[in-house]
């Protein structure tokens, strides 16, 4: 709808209390809309920020993986307690 000067006439956000026309039931549904979209708004940021949270959680248990993985090849003191055994052995 437009309004005389010619503008589009943009939602008016209501008072369901001040409204004259609207009965106890419509006052009740519009109360459980409104709590239904802010909850609905509050689960689409929590979603947000979980998904966040869980890529870093994920993106430093990966890190520590990978470290692990990396030091525990770089070691080689085992395979010299190896040779020294064997060096060992082949002496008795």
């Amino acid at each position: 709808p437009r309004e005389p000067g010619g503008e589009a006439a943009f939602a008016q956000r209501i008072d369901p209390a001040r409204e004259p026309g609207l009965s106890p039931e419509q006052r009740l549904l519009m109360a459980q809309v409104e709590r239904a979209q802010r909850q609905r708004a509050l689960q689409r940021r929590l979603r947000g920020r979980n998904t966040l949270l869980a890529l870093g959680i994920g993106a430093v248990a990966l890190g520590i993986y990978g470290y692990t993985f990396y030091s525990v090849s770089q070691e080689r003191f085992l395979d010299e307690l190896e040779q020294e055994a064997e060096a060992a052995r082949a002496r008795a």
